[in-house]
């Protein structure tokens, strides 16, 4: 059975100790645990260690800071449902404050074997491949998905 991964970044505004970040800094726990007992959840980088801190990784190129979310769910509807049907899709709406535009697109999904959970890197190089190449089975985005077996789906709306 294949899983879903999805990695999204963001550029932080300041660092994640400045008051500016405060908001988002002081929520990610909660809305981390949330995401964890969100139905069709399999797994977050950084969950091995417990509740904490964002990812943070040097932007390539940038000499900046990315905060990198990588996890892996059972389908896309879980995904979906929990990013912008939960309370996270409430801090969605106030991500320009936290953070800076950058390159897009920002988020790239791909497929998994059940076991895989993919590291920073590998996530990474999924995203660029998309903004390289665009959609594809190898790296697909919110909008233009691939099925497991590669075939492209139609957008329920």
């Amino acid at each position: 059975m294949a899983l879903l991964a999805q990695v999204n970044v963001a550029v932080p505004r300041a660092p994640l100790d400045d008051p500016l970040m405060a908001g988002f800094a002081n929520a990610f726990d909660a809305v981390a645990r949330l995401a964890e007992t969100a139905p069709g959840f399999v797994w977050r980088l950084g969950a091995e260690s417990g509740p904490g801190h964002p990812v943070l990784t040097g932007a390539a190129g940038g000499g900046g800071n990315l905060v990198v979310n990588v996890s892996v769910w059972r389908d896309y509807r879980s995904l979906h449902e929990f990013t912008y049907r939960s309370v996270h899709g409430q801090f969605l709406l106030r991500r320009r404050r936290w953070f800076a535009a950058g390159p897009q697109p920002s988020t790239a999904l791909w497929w998994v074997a059940d076991q895989e959970r993919p590291g920073v890197e590998p996530a990474l190089a999924r995203l660029r491949f998309l903004r390289t190449h665009g959609p594809s089975p190898q790296a697909f985005s919110l909008l233009r998905q691939f099925a497991e077996d590669g075939r492209p789906l139609r957008r329920s709306r």
